[in-house]
């Protein structure tokens, strides 16, 4: 039963080795996420960058003035050189190292939050996606977490909860035709930003079998999270469909780390009985030995209302994101400054995943040229390059410009930093350069830089076996982000 203070006695399930393996799997997610950063950073926003960090800070204190900091929370207003951008992705290393290990584990997943934070806010539209708030906010959780206090084991539940069911949600609040009518996964796994080789398989299903697979992916992300709050037996079951998911999503989709840590979320939904047949007895005590230390004392007072005002400020937060997503609006002026804080500062995140879906892949290729005449291609490391070529595995990295390039054709929004991209290509920044395959002006700077727009389409396995191509594509026209600033021409 539970005690009066919220807190789980001996004789409940405990989570002790959930609290640990979380944790544990929580460390390794960081350094991923920071790890990917040391080589990119510098690209997107450092000196040389795409979205330079110093000009930008520069505006935001001319029209915000002393109170950018607390909408822009970073370390970065103190030193925005390219070396302090890298410095702070390798101390995120080092601290994912040390909670792995256990060493200090509420100092460092304070100084994990603060820097990822800081790297996300630095990092601007590069950095600016639902995966990077999930991380931030379960960091943030993580920070409290007691395996014995009931409050935050929920709290842990309802951002899983928040993340499956507004996803599903907004399948249908957005009015995407293809979610309403059903054939969003014909298009899924040819559109999405960097498919991989198991997306050409799955395309290739027979399409009633991916109408079916729309009709169950809105159940299992719209009904089943109910579940998570049900009786154990129930709360299991909604474990391992949310599983089965994340692990279908994964052989079909590259999307960096951000399932792994969907599947860590789902520890929560598990106690330790649930799990401790696949944990051998010298891992389990390895694991929980330090919690066995701290939970030897009562938690304090302060501890039990912390956990206490930390649940009504994220829970009524999530409810406000929920209502926002229903009614496109908030409650009044108050309530949406509210939310925005939270969102700021990433310890309250809206989450709606693919909530419209393209229905064709546009390819961007990018040329430059010395003269205007003779034309060479960047290439990209993990965008559709030639026809023939396997689309790349490349989980749990995420590549952040490859990334982005996909929704450039689609949102206007985004050519602002494709034009500063382009620009960045005329004046050959190595550190915007380095994130590319091949780079054919090594040597000299291009004068001139045109965009070709391509539709990708995944070949039939008949195509396949007769071409030997995994793609075919069909020729759009030029792409012309800012007329007049570059040249363009046909190919």
């Amino acid at each position: 039963m539970f005690s009066f203070s919220g807190q789980y006695s001996d004789g409940e399930n405990s989570y002790k080795l959930i609290a640990a393996l979380f944790l544990r799997l929580l460390a390794l997610i960081y350094f991923i996420a920071f790890f990917t950063m040391t080589f990119q950073i510098t690209g997107l926003a450092g000196e040389d960058g795409i979205l330079p960090l110093s000009p930008w800070l520069n505006y935001l204190l001319n029209d915000l003035g002393s109170t950018a900091f607390l909408h822009f929370p970073m370390l970065f207003w103190f030193d925005q050189s390219n070396t302090f951008l890298q410095s702070a992705a390798w101390a995120g290393c080092v601290f994912s190292a040390l909670l792995f290990l256990n060493i200090r584990p509420v100092i460092n997943l304070i100084l994990l939050f603060v820097f990822y934070l800081s790297l996300v806010t630095a990092g601007q539209t590069f950095m600016n996606f639902q995966w990077d708030g999930l991380l931030l906010e379960a960091g943030f959780l993580a920070i409290f977490l007691r395996p014995d206090s009931k409050v935050m084991i929920f709290l842990f539940r309802w951002l899983l909860f928040r993340l499956r069911f507004m996803s599903g949600l907004s399948k249908f609040t957005m009015g995407d035709p293809s979610w309403l009518g059903m054939t969003a996964l014909i298009y899924y796994f040819e559109t999405q930003p960097l498919p991989h080789v198991g997306a050409w398989f799955f395309h290739n299903l027979p399409q009633v079998l991916l109408i079916a697979a729309t009709v169950l992916v809105l159940i299992i992300e719209i009904i089943v999270p109910f579940m998570m709050f049900l009786p154990r037996k129930y709360r299991l079951i909604a474990a391992w469909i949310t599983l089965g998911l994340q692990l279908l999503i994964l052989v079909s989709s590259n999307h960096n780390w951000f399932n792994f840590l969907s599947i860590a979320l789902v520890l929560f939904l598990f106690d330790d009985k649930a799990v401790r047949r696949i944990v051998p007895g010298a891992v389990e005590r390895w694991l929980t030995m330090s919690w066995s230390s701290r939970l030897q004392h009562r938690p304090s007072i302060w501890s039990i209302n912390t956990s206490y005002v930390l649940a009504a400020v994220l829970v009524t937060g999530g409810l406000l994101s929920i209502h926002r997503l229903v009614t496109h609006q908030g409650f009044s002026k108050a309530t949406d400054l509210y939310s925005d804080v939270l969102q700021q500062w990433h310890v309250v995140n809206a989450y709606h995943v693919f909530p419209t879906m393209t229905t064709r892949q546009i390819e961007l290729k990018i040329e430059g040229s010395i003269d205007g005449v003779d034309w060479k291609q960047y290439e990209f490391e993990y965008r559709p390059n030639l026809l023939s070529t396997r689309p790349s595995i490349v989980l749990p990295h995420h590549p952040r410009l490859d990334w982005m390039m996909w929704f450039v054709p689609f949102h206007p929004r985004f050519l602002p930093w494709f034009d500063s991209f382009l620009i960045a290509l005329l004046e050959n920044s190595a550190d915007v350069t380095a994130m590319l395959k091949h780079n054919p002006f090594k040597d000299q700077a291009p004068n001139f830089v045109r965009v070709n727009s391509w539709h990708y389409e995944f070949t039939s396995p008949e195509e396949r076996e007769l071409t030997g191509n995994w793609w075919k594509r069909t020729y759009l026209g030029p792409f012309t982000p800012l007329p007049g600033k570059f040249k363009i021409t046909r190919p």
